[in-house]
Protein backbone atom coordinates (compact mmCIF):
# COMPACT_ATOMS: atom_id res chain seq x y z
CA UNK A 1 0.00 0.00 0.00
CA UNK A 2 2.83 2.43 0.88
CA UNK A 3 4.22 2.41 -2.69
CA UNK A 4 0.99 3.79 -4.15
CA UNK A 5 1.34 6.70 -6.53
CA UNK A 6 -0.71 9.89 -6.44
CA UNK A 7 -2.50 8.81 -9.63
CA UNK A 8 -3.39 5.46 -8.08
CA UNK A 9 -4.76 7.09 -4.93
CA UNK A 10 -6.78 9.53 -7.03
CA UNK A 11 -8.21 6.61 -9.01
CA UNK A 12 -9.14 4.75 -5.82
CA UNK A 13 -10.97 7.81 -4.52
CA UNK A 14 -12.77 8.41 -7.81
CA UNK A 15 -13.94 4.79 -7.84
CA UNK A 16 -16.00 5.45 -4.72
CA UNK A 17 -19.48 6.98 -4.58
CA UNK A 18 -19.32 10.43 -6.22
CA UNK A 19 -20.19 13.61 -4.36
CA UNK A 20 -23.46 13.85 -6.25
CA UNK A 21 -24.75 10.57 -4.77
CA UNK A 22 -26.30 11.16 -1.37
CA UNK A 23 -27.23 8.93 1.57
CA UNK A 24 -28.07 11.28 4.47
CA UNK A 25 -26.33 9.72 7.44
CA UNK A 26 -23.21 10.42 9.49
CA UNK A 27 -22.93 6.80 10.57
CA UNK A 28 -20.21 5.77 8.11
CA UNK A 29 -17.94 8.78 8.58
CA UNK A 30 -18.47 8.74 12.36
CA UNK A 31 -17.35 5.12 12.44
CA UNK A 32 -14.29 5.96 10.34
CA UNK A 33 -13.20 8.94 12.42
CA UNK A 34 -13.83 6.92 15.58
CA UNK A 35 -11.40 4.24 14.32
CA UNK A 36 -8.91 7.02 13.55
CA UNK A 37 -9.15 8.34 17.11
CA UNK A 38 -11.46 11.26 16.27
CA UNK A 39 -8.74 13.54 14.86
CA UNK A 40 -11.32 16.31 14.29
CA UNK A 41 -11.60 16.74 18.06
CA UNK A 42 -7.91 17.56 18.56
CA UNK A 43 -8.10 21.20 17.37
CA UNK A 44 -10.68 24.00 17.33
CA UNK A 45 -12.80 24.14 14.18
CA UNK A 46 -14.32 27.05 12.29
CA UNK A 47 -17.15 25.41 10.30
CA UNK A 48 -18.73 27.10 7.27
CA UNK A 49 -21.95 26.52 5.36
CA UNK A 50 -24.21 28.62 3.11
CA UNK A 51 -25.11 28.72 -0.58
CA UNK A 52 -22.51 31.11 -1.98
CA UNK A 53 -19.29 32.62 -0.66
CA UNK A 54 -18.13 29.71 1.51
CA UNK A 55 -14.77 29.09 -0.13
CA UNK A 56 -13.84 32.78 -0.43
CA UNK A 57 -14.81 33.36 3.20
CA UNK A 58 -12.85 30.29 4.30
CA UNK A 59 -9.76 31.55 2.47
CA UNK A 60 -10.08 34.96 4.15
CA UNK A 61 -10.43 33.38 7.59
CA UNK A 62 -7.36 31.27 6.85
CA UNK A 63 -5.31 34.29 5.78
CA UNK A 64 -6.31 36.34 8.83
CA UNK A 65 -5.52 33.52 11.26
CA UNK A 66 -2.13 32.88 9.69
CA UNK A 67 -1.36 36.60 9.95
CA UNK A 68 -2.31 36.34 13.64
CA UNK A 69 0.42 33.69 14.01
CA UNK A 70 -1.66 30.50 13.98
CA UNK A 71 -0.89 27.32 12.04
CA UNK A 72 -3.93 26.54 9.94
CA UNK A 73 -5.55 23.67 8.11
CA UNK A 74 -8.27 24.38 5.55
CA UNK A 75 -10.69 21.95 3.90
CA UNK A 76 -12.82 23.27 1.04
CA UNK A 77 -14.71 21.87 -1.92
CA UNK A 78 -15.05 21.39 -4.78
CA UNK A 79 -11.59 21.90 -6.24
CA UNK A 80 -10.78 23.88 -9.38
CA UNK A 81 -7.96 21.80 -10.85
CA UNK A 82 -6.37 19.39 -8.37
CA UNK A 83 -8.06 17.47 -5.56
CA UNK A 84 -5.09 18.44 -3.38
CA UNK A 85 -6.47 22.00 -3.28
CA UNK A 86 -9.14 20.76 -0.88
CA UNK A 87 -6.63 20.07 1.92
CA UNK A 88 -4.26 22.92 2.74
CA UNK A 89 -1.71 23.50 5.48
CA UNK A 90 -0.81 27.12 6.21
CA UNK A 91 -2.53 28.18 3.01
CA UNK A 92 -0.75 25.75 0.69
CA UNK A 93 -2.26 22.58 -0.83
CA UNK A 94 -0.72 19.38 0.50
CA UNK A 95 1.88 17.88 -1.82
CA UNK A 96 1.19 14.74 -3.82
CA UNK A 97 3.38 12.84 -1.33
CA UNK A 98 1.43 14.18 1.66
CA UNK A 99 -1.85 13.32 -0.07
CA UNK A 100 -0.73 9.75 -0.68
CA UNK A 101 0.55 9.40 2.90
CA UNK A 102 -2.78 10.63 4.25
CA UNK A 103 -4.65 8.01 2.21
CA UNK A 104 -2.26 5.24 3.19
CA UNK A 105 -2.71 6.16 6.86
CA UNK A 106 -6.47 5.70 6.80
CA UNK A 107 -6.71 2.97 4.11
CA UNK A 108 -6.74 -0.03 6.54
CA UNK A 109 -9.83 1.40 8.22
CA UNK A 110 -11.74 1.97 4.99
CA UNK A 111 -12.19 -1.76 4.40
CA UNK A 112 -13.39 -2.20 7.99
CA UNK A 113 -16.08 0.46 7.64
CA UNK A 114 -17.06 -0.64 4.13
CA UNK A 115 -17.63 -4.19 5.39
CA UNK A 116 -19.76 -3.03 8.31
CA UNK A 117 -22.08 -0.63 6.48
CA UNK A 118 -24.90 -1.11 4.00
CA UNK A 119 -23.16 1.30 1.60
CA UNK A 120 -19.39 1.84 1.26
CA UNK A 121 -17.77 5.12 2.22
CA UNK A 122 -18.14 7.82 -0.43
CA UNK A 123 -15.39 9.88 -2.04
CA UNK A 124 -16.31 12.88 0.08
CA UNK A 125 -16.45 10.91 3.34
CA UNK A 126 -12.98 9.50 2.71
CA UNK A 127 -11.36 12.79 1.75
CA UNK A 128 -13.00 14.50 4.74
CA UNK A 129 -11.41 11.92 7.04
CA UNK A 130 -8.09 12.38 5.25
CA UNK A 131 -8.24 16.13 5.90
CA UNK A 132 -9.04 15.66 9.58
CA UNK A 133 -6.14 13.21 9.93
CA UNK A 134 -3.70 15.51 8.10
CA UNK A 135 -4.63 18.42 10.37
CA UNK A 136 -4.16 16.31 13.51
CA UNK A 137 -0.79 15.00 12.30
CA UNK A 138 0.53 18.48 11.34
CA UNK A 139 -0.63 19.52 13.99
CA UNK A 140 -2.66 22.67 13.29
CA UNK A 141 -3.75 25.32 15.76
CA UNK A 142 -7.13 25.66 14.06
CA UNK A 143 -8.98 24.03 11.15
CA UNK A 144 -11.25 25.93 8.77
CA UNK A 145 -13.78 23.45 7.41
CA UNK A 146 -16.26 24.08 4.59
CA UNK A 147 -19.24 21.76 4.28
CA UNK A 148 -19.62 19.81 1.06
CA UNK A 149 -23.40 20.02 0.85
CA UNK A 150 -26.00 21.17 3.35
CA UNK A 151 -24.92 20.87 6.96
CA UNK A 152 -26.67 18.43 9.29
CA UNK A 153 -25.85 15.31 7.26
CA UNK A 154 -22.67 16.57 5.65
CA UNK A 155 -19.63 14.37 6.37
CA UNK A 156 -17.76 17.36 7.81
CA UNK A 157 -20.37 17.63 10.58
CA UNK A 158 -18.64 15.01 12.71
CA UNK A 159 -16.63 18.02 13.86
CA UNK A 160 -18.06 20.49 16.37
CA UNK A 161 -17.37 24.04 15.29
CA UNK A 162 -16.30 26.44 18.00
CA UNK A 163 -17.41 29.01 15.45
CA UNK A 164 -20.11 28.22 12.88
CA UNK A 165 -20.28 30.53 9.87
CA UNK A 166 -23.40 30.74 7.71
CA UNK A 167 -22.89 32.66 4.47
CA UNK A 168 -25.95 33.86 2.49
CA UNK A 169 -28.50 31.11 1.87
CA UNK A 170 -30.39 30.83 -1.41
CA UNK A 171 -31.71 27.92 -3.51
CA UNK A 172 -29.16 25.45 -4.91
CA UNK A 173 -29.15 21.65 -5.01
CA UNK A 174 -32.93 21.92 -4.63
CA UNK A 175 -33.45 18.22 -5.43
CA UNK A 176 -31.42 17.34 -2.34
CA UNK A 177 -31.72 20.24 0.12
CA UNK A 178 -35.20 21.58 -0.62
CA UNK A 179 -36.89 23.99 -2.98
CA UNK A 180 -36.94 27.10 -0.76
CA UNK A 181 -34.38 28.96 1.38
CA UNK A 182 -36.19 28.26 4.67
CA UNK A 183 -36.08 24.48 4.15
CA UNK A 184 -32.43 24.71 3.10
CA UNK A 185 -31.65 26.83 6.17
CA UNK A 186 -33.05 24.09 8.38
CA UNK A 187 -30.54 21.62 6.92
CA UNK A 188 -27.61 24.04 7.03
CA UNK A 189 -28.35 25.12 10.62
CA UNK A 190 -27.17 21.70 11.78
CA UNK A 191 -23.57 22.92 11.98
CA UNK A 192 -24.46 25.32 14.82
CA UNK A 193 -23.27 23.54 17.95
CA UNK A 194 -23.76 23.82 21.67
CA UNK A 195 -21.65 26.44 23.41
CA UNK A 196 -20.23 27.85 20.17
CA UNK A 197 -20.75 31.10 18.30
CA UNK A 198 -22.82 31.35 15.13
CA UNK A 199 -21.61 34.06 12.76
CA UNK A 200 -24.49 34.78 10.40
CA UNK A 201 -24.06 36.75 7.17
CA UNK A 202 -26.89 38.73 5.60
CA UNK A 203 -30.03 36.58 5.32
CA UNK A 204 -33.71 37.03 4.64
CA UNK A 205 -35.83 37.45 7.77
CA UNK A 206 -37.32 33.96 7.39
CA UNK A 207 -33.91 32.31 7.05
CA UNK A 208 -32.47 34.29 9.97
CA UNK A 209 -35.38 33.11 12.12
CA UNK A 210 -34.56 29.46 11.37
CA UNK A 211 -30.87 29.94 12.19
CA UNK A 212 -31.56 31.86 15.42
CA UNK A 213 -34.03 29.21 16.55
CA UNK A 214 -31.39 26.50 16.11
CA UNK A 215 -28.83 28.61 18.00
CA UNK A 216 -31.28 29.08 20.88
CA UNK A 217 -32.01 25.35 21.00
CA UNK A 218 -28.34 24.40 21.38
CA UNK A 219 -27.22 27.39 23.44
CA UNK A 220 -25.02 29.02 20.82
CA UNK A 221 -24.19 32.73 20.86
CA UNK A 222 -25.28 34.59 17.71
CA UNK A 223 -23.58 37.49 15.93
CA UNK A 224 -25.33 38.87 12.84
CA UNK A 225 -24.19 40.92 9.89
CA UNK A 226 -26.00 44.23 9.99
CA UNK A 227 -26.29 44.15 13.78
CA UNK A 228 -23.14 43.03 15.62
CA UNK A 229 -20.83 43.41 12.60
CA UNK A 230 -20.92 44.63 9.01
CA UNK A 231 -19.45 46.66 6.17
CA UNK A 232 -19.64 50.38 6.93
CA UNK A 233 -18.17 51.65 3.66
CA UNK A 234 -16.64 50.42 0.44
CA UNK A 235 -15.00 52.14 -2.53
CA UNK A 236 -13.87 50.55 -5.78
CA UNK A 237 -10.08 50.68 -6.07
CA UNK A 238 -7.51 49.55 -8.61
CA UNK A 239 -7.22 45.79 -8.26
CA UNK A 240 -9.99 45.49 -5.69
CA UNK A 241 -11.71 47.74 -3.17
CA UNK A 242 -11.20 49.75 0.02
CA UNK A 243 -13.55 48.67 2.79
CA UNK A 244 -14.28 49.67 6.37
CA UNK A 245 -15.73 47.09 8.73
CA UNK A 246 -17.48 47.31 12.06
CA UNK A 247 -16.21 44.22 13.86
CA UNK A 248 -16.95 42.62 17.19
CA UNK A 249 -13.92 44.34 18.69
CA UNK A 250 -14.15 47.74 17.08
CA UNK A 251 -13.81 49.58 13.77
CA UNK A 252 -11.33 48.65 11.04
CA UNK A 253 -10.97 51.53 8.59
CA UNK A 254 -9.81 51.69 4.97
CA UNK A 255 -8.75 48.07 4.51
CA UNK A 256 -7.60 47.11 1.01
CA UNK A 257 -9.22 43.91 -0.25
CA UNK A 258 -7.67 42.69 -3.52
CA UNK A 259 -10.95 41.11 -4.67
CA UNK A 260 -13.75 42.60 -6.72
CA UNK A 261 -17.42 42.78 -5.81
CA UNK A 262 -19.73 43.96 -3.08
CA UNK A 263 -20.33 40.34 -2.06
CA UNK A 264 -16.60 39.92 -1.35
CA UNK A 265 -16.75 42.90 1.00
CA UNK A 266 -19.55 41.16 2.88
CA UNK A 267 -17.57 37.91 2.87
CA UNK A 268 -14.66 39.84 4.37
CA UNK A 269 -16.82 41.24 7.18
CA UNK A 270 -18.12 37.74 7.92
CA UNK A 271 -14.60 36.29 7.90
CA UNK A 272 -13.33 38.99 10.25
CA UNK A 273 -16.23 38.41 12.67
CA UNK A 274 -15.48 34.67 12.64
CA UNK A 275 -11.83 35.30 13.50
CA UNK A 276 -12.79 37.75 16.23
CA UNK A 277 -15.26 35.23 17.67
CA UNK A 278 -12.59 32.52 17.66
CA UNK A 279 -9.95 34.71 19.29
CA UNK A 280 -12.34 36.24 21.82
CA UNK A 281 -12.33 39.78 20.48
CA UNK A 282 -14.93 42.12 21.95
CA UNK A 283 -15.04 45.86 22.47
CA UNK A 284 -13.67 45.15 25.97
CA UNK A 285 -10.66 43.13 24.66
CA UNK A 286 -9.11 45.61 22.25
CA UNK A 287 -5.94 44.48 20.51
CA UNK A 288 -6.97 40.81 20.29
CA UNK A 289 -7.30 41.33 16.53
CA UNK A 290 -5.32 44.40 15.45
CA UNK A 291 -5.88 46.59 12.43
CA UNK A 292 -2.39 45.63 11.28
CA UNK A 293 -3.31 41.93 11.32
CA UNK A 294 -6.52 42.67 9.42
CA UNK A 295 -4.76 44.82 6.82
CA UNK A 296 -2.01 42.26 6.21
CA UNK A 297 -4.37 39.29 6.27
CA UNK A 298 -6.76 40.70 3.70
CA UNK A 299 -3.91 42.03 1.53
CA UNK A 300 -2.71 38.43 1.09
CA UNK A 301 -6.16 37.02 0.30
CA UNK A 302 -6.69 35.34 -3.04
CA UNK A 303 -9.76 33.57 -4.37
CA UNK A 304 -8.90 31.54 -7.48
CA UNK A 305 -11.79 31.06 -9.86
CA UNK A 306 -13.82 33.82 -8.21
CA UNK A 307 -13.82 36.94 -10.43
CA UNK A 308 -10.22 36.07 -11.22
CA UNK A 309 -8.46 37.95 -14.03
CA UNK A 310 -6.37 35.25 -15.73
CA UNK A 311 -5.04 37.26 -18.68
CA UNK A 312 -5.13 40.66 -20.30
CA UNK A 313 -5.32 41.84 -23.91
CA UNK A 314 -8.25 41.19 -23.96
CA UNK A 315 -9.08 40.79 -20.28
CA UNK A 316 -10.33 37.30 -19.42
CA UNK A 317 -12.15 36.67 -16.13
CA UNK A 318 -12.84 33.21 -14.73
CA UNK A 319 -15.70 32.88 -12.25
CA UNK A 320 -17.22 29.78 -10.66
CA UNK A 321 -20.78 31.12 -10.20
CA UNK A 322 -23.18 28.24 -10.86
CA UNK A 323 -26.59 29.32 -9.54
CA UNK A 324 -28.74 32.44 -10.06
CA UNK A 325 -27.76 34.03 -6.74
CA UNK A 326 -24.06 33.71 -7.57
CA UNK A 327 -24.52 34.75 -11.19
CA UNK A 328 -26.38 37.91 -10.17
CA UNK A 329 -23.50 38.84 -7.84
CA UNK A 330 -20.96 38.19 -10.60
CA UNK A 331 -22.91 40.25 -13.12
CA UNK A 332 -23.14 43.17 -10.68
CA UNK A 333 -19.41 42.92 -9.94
CA UNK A 334 -18.41 42.92 -13.62
CA UNK A 335 -20.57 46.00 -14.21
CA UNK A 336 -19.09 47.81 -11.20
CA UNK A 337 -15.41 46.96 -11.60
CA UNK A 338 -14.94 46.86 -15.38
CA UNK A 339 -16.05 48.83 -18.43
CA UNK A 340 -16.08 46.11 -21.07
CA UNK A 341 -17.46 46.90 -24.50
CA UNK A 342 -18.22 44.26 -25.56
CA UNK A 343 -18.29 41.51 -22.93
CA UNK A 344 -18.36 38.02 -24.45
CA UNK A 345 -19.52 35.17 -22.24
CA UNK A 346 -18.25 31.60 -22.32
CA UNK A 347 -20.71 29.51 -20.35
CA UNK A 348 -20.74 25.81 -19.45
CA UNK A 349 -23.22 24.57 -16.84
CA UNK A 350 -24.24 21.38 -15.06
CA UNK A 351 -27.58 20.04 -16.26
CA UNK A 352 -29.06 19.80 -12.74
CA UNK A 353 -28.79 23.57 -12.15
CA UNK A 354 -31.26 26.43 -12.65
CA UNK A 355 -29.88 27.20 -16.10
CA UNK A 356 -32.56 29.76 -17.02
CA UNK A 357 -31.88 31.68 -13.81
CA UNK A 358 -28.13 31.76 -14.49
CA UNK A 359 -28.56 32.90 -18.10
CA UNK A 360 -31.11 35.57 -17.16
CA UNK A 361 -28.58 37.04 -14.70
CA UNK A 362 -25.95 37.31 -17.46
CA UNK A 363 -28.13 38.44 -20.36
CA UNK A 364 -27.94 42.20 -19.56
CA UNK A 365 -24.13 42.28 -19.46
CA UNK A 366 -23.08 39.83 -22.21
CA UNK A 367 -23.26 41.00 -25.82
CA UNK A 368 -22.73 37.45 -27.09
CA UNK A 369 -22.79 34.12 -25.26
CA UNK A 370 -20.66 31.21 -26.42
CA UNK A 371 -22.27 28.01 -25.12
CA UNK A 372 -19.91 25.16 -24.32
CA UNK A 373 -19.51 22.32 -21.84
CA UNK A 374 -16.91 20.93 -19.46
CA UNK A 375 -15.56 17.39 -19.36
CA UNK A 376 -17.88 16.04 -16.64
CA UNK A 377 -20.78 13.72 -17.47
CA UNK A 378 -23.16 16.04 -15.59
CA UNK A 379 -22.29 18.92 -17.89
CA UNK A 380 -25.20 20.07 -20.06
CA UNK A 381 -24.50 19.43 -23.76
CA UNK A 382 -23.52 22.68 -25.49
CA UNK A 383 -26.29 22.32 -28.07
CA UNK A 384 -28.94 22.00 -25.34
CA UNK A 385 -27.53 25.00 -23.49
CA UNK A 386 -27.57 26.90 -26.78
CA UNK A 387 -31.29 26.23 -27.23
CA UNK A 388 -32.04 27.60 -23.76
CA UNK A 389 -29.71 30.57 -24.32
CA UNK A 390 -31.53 31.41 -27.57
CA UNK A 391 -34.75 31.80 -25.55
CA UNK A 392 -33.04 34.20 -23.15
CA UNK A 393 -30.60 36.08 -25.41
CA UNK A 394 -32.15 35.66 -28.86
CA UNK A 395 -30.62 33.41 -31.51
CA UNK A 396 -28.42 36.12 -33.02
CA UNK A 397 -26.46 36.51 -29.76
CA UNK A 398 -25.77 32.80 -29.24
CA UNK A 399 -22.84 30.73 -30.54
CA UNK A 400 -22.37 27.03 -29.76
CA UNK A 401 -18.85 25.58 -29.42
CA UNK A 402 -18.88 22.16 -27.67
CA UNK A 403 -15.11 22.16 -26.97
CA UNK A 404 -14.12 24.59 -24.21
CA UNK A 405 -10.86 25.57 -25.93
CA UNK A 406 -12.73 26.40 -29.14
CA UNK A 407 -15.28 28.41 -27.14
CA UNK A 408 -12.52 30.45 -25.48
CA UNK A 409 -10.78 31.07 -28.81
CA UNK A 410 -14.06 32.27 -30.37
CA UNK A 411 -14.76 34.57 -27.41
CA UNK A 412 -11.26 36.07 -27.59
CA UNK A 413 -11.70 36.67 -31.32
CA UNK A 414 -15.03 38.44 -30.81
CA UNK A 415 -13.77 40.50 -27.86
CA UNK A 416 -10.89 41.83 -29.97
CA UNK A 417 -12.82 42.18 -33.22
CA UNK A 418 -15.82 44.04 -31.78
CA UNK A 419 -14.01 46.22 -29.23
CA UNK A 420 -15.13 49.86 -29.52
CA UNK A 421 -11.67 50.94 -28.38
CA UNK A 422 -8.36 49.13 -28.09
CA UNK A 423 -8.47 46.78 -25.11
CA UNK A 424 -12.11 47.47 -24.25
CA UNK A 425 -13.35 43.96 -24.99
CA UNK A 426 -13.56 41.34 -22.25
CA UNK A 427 -14.36 37.66 -21.79
CA UNK A 428 -16.16 36.12 -18.81
CA UNK A 429 -15.88 32.32 -18.46
CA UNK A 430 -18.44 31.01 -16.01
CA UNK A 431 -21.37 28.69 -15.22
CA UNK A 432 -19.70 25.99 -13.14
CA UNK A 433 -16.78 25.39 -10.80
CA UNK A 434 -15.61 22.68 -13.20
CA UNK A 435 -15.83 24.98 -16.22
CA UNK A 436 -13.88 27.64 -14.31
CA UNK A 437 -11.23 25.13 -13.27
CA UNK A 438 -10.77 23.67 -16.74
CA UNK A 439 -10.56 27.15 -18.28
CA UNK A 440 -8.06 28.17 -15.66
CA UNK A 441 -5.91 25.14 -16.51
CA UNK A 442 -5.92 26.22 -20.16
CA UNK A 443 -5.14 29.88 -19.49
CA UNK A 444 -2.95 30.14 -16.37
CA UNK A 445 0.69 29.18 -16.57
CA UNK A 446 1.86 27.31 -13.50
CA UNK A 447 5.32 27.42 -11.93
CA UNK A 448 6.73 23.92 -11.60
CA UNK A 449 6.14 22.49 -8.13
CA UNK A 450 9.31 22.04 -6.14
CA UNK A 451 7.88 19.31 -3.93
CA UNK A 452 5.44 16.99 -5.61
Amino acid sequence: MSDLTYAEVSAKLQARWPETKMDPTLERVQRLTELLGDPQKTYPVVHLTGTNGKTSTARMIDSLLREAGLRTGRFTSPHLESVRERITLNGEPVTEQQFVEAYVEIAPYLDVVDSEQEHPLSFFEVITAMAYAVFADAPVDVAIIEVGLGGTWDATNVADGVVSVITPIAVDHAHILGADPVTIAGEKSGIIKQGGTAVIAQQSYEVLEVLQRRAAEVGSQVVREGAEFGVTSRTVAVGGQLISIKGLGGEYEEIFLPLHGEYQAHNAATALAAVEALLGATEQTEGRVTTEVVQAGFAETTSPGRMEVVRTGPTVIVDAAHNPHGAEATAATVSEAFAFNPLIGVVGVMKDKDVYGVLEAYEPIMETIVCTRNSFDRSMPAEELGEIAAEVFGEDRVIVKPRLLDAIDEALRLAEQDAIAFGSGGVLITGSVITAGEARKLLVRKPKEANR
